[in-house]
């Protein structure tokens, strides 16, 4: 890859390490169509590689470097940790070339005495690579997790309390990986196997999913916004876990359903989708923007059912009260479920984050319940795996609303041991188990 290819890179990471930016949007941004393809490949894959293994590249820089760590400059700790990914990571890439590419940007972004320093660095850790030794697995289980993966301490002492070392473990290699773009089939416009033949016609390569009903995976989805059938509408870019939701909720056409943090728009869509485009949908969110996305997904899949407003989920809308037949909250979450997709997850959130967030899900949930009917159906989810935010709020929902109990939905989707709970009416996704973004769906009816 060029100079230039690797000076988007260092952009790239400069907005999301310095300046708070999203990978998603950072990416978007900064990869223009002049950006060759095999270009655009390496620059995803040195920004989302080095985000992923920061804890165990900054950890590696502290090994060699003798400037303490909080003493390099901003830019120069960036080229070096993309110097040190593609050195210890990356096969394809000569060392000898992720150096000299290196000390090119240091060049470039900094003063003379830095690019010597760079170039020291990059070229003694090229050297003893193979000698570079973590914590020992045993003596100190939690810096082992903590370096080697590079997940926060807080992070990896939660994850252990609650599912035990080897599962972390497995969850954290999960976490490293890169998913496999997931797209939902549009059923009122085509069918799975429909879209699955044309897929592979435009050398796309696809399978259905495993657990959700209308979910495709694409292998290698290049420019696959670009294609008449996302023009057309004949899909929408889903991960599998979020449309369980839908498929979960099943709602009748004719109902009334509120969405109380619907942006942007997925699962309501899907909602559209499942109820065959008859009835009415009120999604709401406190962003107009947002409130945009609903309504051109929604326009693009040939759905008109879908009513945006802009509303509030703390607040309690009186005129709705008793009126919805289903309610649902995907409500706002520490995203610990999303790691492989945004890597800086990792790095944005605290243990306080969680407590804080708990509070305001409760809340939110609490309100949604007063808009059902007697027999209407509430459906909880979440994008995390932390059990404060799922399983724990719901079972404390529950203890003080003896009017809503569980509902089972074990016959709406694929059944086995990995998804048992959900006879009992809830559901626990992980990456590492379910090879799907770590998510909580809940069924609860209203007595």
């Amino acid at each position: 890859m060029s100079t230039n290819g690797r000076s988007v890179a260092l952009k790239i990471l400069m907005e999301i390490n310095e300046e708070g930016a999203y990978s998603n949007i950072s990416l978007m941004r900064n990869l223009t169509n002049n950006i060759k393809n095999v270009d655009q490949g390496l620059i995803r894959e040195i920004v989302y590689g080095t985000l992923e293994n920061m804890i165990y590249i900054d950890w590696v820089i502290n090994k060699f470097s003798k400037t303490r760590f909080n003493k390099i400059s901003p830019v120069i700790k960036q080229i070096l940790r993309m110097g040190i990914y593609q050195i210890l990571f990356m096969d394809r890439i000569p060392d000898s070339a992720a150096v000299n590419e290196s000390v090119k940007l240091a060049k470039k972004y900094s003063h003379k005495g830095a690019f010597g320093f760079v170039n020291g660095i990059l070229r003694n850790i090229s050297r003893n690579k193979d000698n570079i030794i973590v914590p020992d697995k045993n003596k100190n289980p939690l810096e082992y997790l903590t370096i080697k993966y590079s997940h926060p301490k807080w992070m990896i002492k939660d994850w252990v309390s609650q599912f035990g070392f080897d599962f972390t473990e497995s969850l954290c290699i999960a976490n490293n990986t890169k998913p496999k773009l997931n797209i939902r089939v549009n059923t009122l416009k085509t069918t799975k196997d429909e879209l699955l033949k044309k897929l592979n016609s435009l050398g796309l390569s696809a399978s259905e999913t495993d657990i959700a009903k209308d979910g495709i995976i694409v292998y290698n989805p290049l420019r696959i916004t670009e294609t008449e059938e996302f023009k057309n509408g004949y899909f929408q870019i889903q991960d599998e876990s979020s449309m369980l939701v839908g498929e979960i909720m099943n709602p009748e056409q004719n109902s009334l359903i509120i969405d109380v943090c619907s942006a942007p728009g997925g699962k309501s869509t899907h909602l559209a989708q499942k109820m065959n485009n008859n009835g009415k949908i009120i999604a709401r969110d406190i962003y107009e923007h947002k409130l945009k996305l609903i309504r051109d997904n929604a326009k693009r899949l040939g759905i008109d059912i879908i009513e945006t407003e802009n509303f509030n989920a703390l607040d309690v809308d009186n005129k709705y009260i008793g009126k919805a037949d289903y309610c649902l909250v995907d409500a706002p979450c520490s995203g610990l479920g999303l790691i492989r997709r945004k890597p800086e997850i990792k790095w944005n959130k605290q243990k306080d984050n969680i407590d804080e967030i708990t509070n305001l899900q409760y809340e939110i949930l609490k309100n949604a319940g007063l808009y059902l009917k007697k027999n209407g159906v509430l459906v909880y989810s979440t994008c995390t795996i932390e059990k404060k935010e799922n399983i724990n709020l719901i079972q404390k929902f529950l203890n003080n609303h003896s009017n809503f109990k569980f509902m089972g939905f074990d016959t709406l989707i694929k059944y086995d041991d990995t998804t048992k709970t959900a006879l009992k009416g809830y559901l626990e996704l992980y990456p590492n188990i379910h090879n799907t973004d770590g998510f909580f769906i809940a069924k609860l009816v209203k007595l």
